[in-house]
């Protein structure tokens, strides 16, 4: 099952501190809770540690995802089409023309309810912008990429 399987996450975490980790896997549990038949896309590059979820395995398809920075260990959860969506409460950060993301400093600030509103948008986009039905993926961890140079 695909929320269950951490075994690479595991490993690209190693290098993090504890904090970030536990905040990580637990932002991945709220996610999967709620979108269980979505794919886990895994990106472990040189600069960051990024998974996302979407409703195929393509990058552009994704509709949030949570990544951590190697240099400062920051976790965001963001919106792959987060200029697309509605935040009527402004407080996702970004100015580009795509990107929007939240800084997630502890579980107790998190705004869930807001951020499942939020998701919901996000994942209609999502699945609005798919070619044909026939790419559709069910529930899938897949790691897309692993790079050999790592900072931080």
């Amino acid at each position: 099952m695909p929320k269950e399987d951490i075994k690479d996450l595991s490993k690209f975490l190693k290098p993090f501190p504890p904090e970030v980790k536990e905040l990580a896997l637990w932002l991945r549990e709220f996610v999967w809770d709620l979108y269980p038949n979505s794919n886990e896309l895994i990106y472990d590059n040189y600069n960051a540690l990024a998974f996302g979820w979407s409703p195929t395995d393509r990058v552009g398809d994704v509709f949030c995802n949570i990544a951590v920075g190697r240099s400062t260990h920051n976790v965001h959860f963001g919106f792959y089409w987060g200029a697309k969506i509605a935040d009527p409460e402004k407080r996702l950060i970004g100015q580009g023309n795509q990107y929007r993301y939240l800084l997630v400093k502890s579980k107790k600030d998190f705004p869930k309810t807001y951020l499942k509103t939020l998701m919901k948008e996000a994942y209609a986009y999502s699945l609005g912008k798919m070619k044909t039905p026939k790419q559709v993926l069910k529930g899938a961890t897949i790691t897309k990429s692993i790079s050999a140079k790592k900072r931080g």
